[in-house]
């Protein structure tokens, strides 16, 4: 019998510390992501004290993580707060989110507002609560913030939250807008950031899952499946799976707009254009065929550039 065959026991310890390698990279990878969206938007300086919003998802839970470890090794001081808006959902479990808090060492506070009978009171049965429910939480977020001290208020929205966006103001609003990862907040008060903005959602399920947190789940106020994002959410998830590397490619698409080469008049001169008699290699080819990017490599044969995590 050959003393080469590996024994159960020394399989299940190699399977394990692959996991672990993984995590640690997933890990790497998020705290990368965040701190260059960070950098490249300026969204956290010296003396910030920022505002982040815990709703009990997945997101808010990542968010607050990652941001902790980048205060801790980052080489500005900043503050954190955590701040979770509890409007009595029925069924909402109101003791997860200050046990979990309590135990990390950080500053929090539970907001307890009762906007869930507000919003019942005033959208028929059967009609979409979240708008108004959104226009409710957002005033109290503000006024939270403004009673904390805080300038920065941070979102847990993600990359894909991103595109949603961009699609959903296409299909439903004929606008090409999207969701900024940094913006001024609908007062002029606080700066609004979104320092996910460059994490994909699949990362953030699996990085949640290693960290176990304590998931609430957020169809407390009536699950309503046929709503246009969720519908937007699957068709991006769909192309995920099917075109690795769409989804990245689209959100670098949001940070390279020509306006000269879309169609808003509000945005770029089209009335008053005037020929100039002088070549400009980045003009229009008018009469050429617009060239479509390379079609991607089968996956025996994709070569993948790795970049070194710092």
């Amino acid at each position: 019998m050959s003393t080469d065959t590996p024994t159960p026991d020394s399989a299940e310890a190699k399977k394990a510390l692959k996991i672990e390698r993984e995590d640690h990279k997933l890990e790497k990878r998020l705290c990368r992501q965040v701190g260059e969206a960070i950098t490249d938007y300026r969204m956290i300086e010296a003396g910030d004290r920022v505002m982040v919003c815990l709703s009990g998802g997945k997101d808010s839970y990542t968010l607050l993580d990652i941001l902790m470890k980048l205060r801790q090794r980052a080489p500005i001081d900043f503050e954190l707060v955590a701040v979770n808006l509890d409007q009595k959902q029925p069924g909402f479990p109101a003791h997860i989110l200050p046990e979990y808090l309590s135990k990390l060492d950080l500053p929090f506070h539970i907001e307890t507002q009762d906007t869930y009978s507000v919003v019942k009171k005033v959208i028929p049965e059967g009609k979409t609560m979240c708008s108004l429910c959104s226009r409710l939480r957002r005033g109290i977020l503000y006024r939270v913030a403004r009673e904390l001290g805080c300038n920065k208020i941070a979102l847990g929205h993600h990359r894909d939250d991103m595109l949603q966006t961009l699609f959903l103001n296409m299909f439903f609003g004929a606008k090409l807008k999207g969701m900024p990862a940094k913006l001024v907040s609908d007062n002029g008060e606080f700066m609004v950031i979104r320092p996910l903005a460059y994490v994909a959602e699949k990362d953030i399920v699996r990085w949640a899952q290693v960290q176990a947190y304590p998931i609430i789940p957020c169809t407390l106020c009536g699950s309503q499946d046929n709503l246009q994002r969720v519908q937007v959410g699957n068709m991006l998830r769909e192309w995920d799976k099917k075109f690795p590397g769409r989804l990245d490619n689209m959100l670098r698409a949001l940070q390279n707009v020509v306006p000269s080469h879309l169609m808003d008049r509000q945005l770029f001169p089209f009335e008053t254009l005037q020929t100039t008699g002088v070549a400009d290699e980045n003009g229009d080819t008018a009469f050429d065929e617009e060239p479509l990017p390379s079609a991607p490599a089968l996956p025996a044969e994709q070569v993948i550039a790795l970049t070194p995590l710092a």
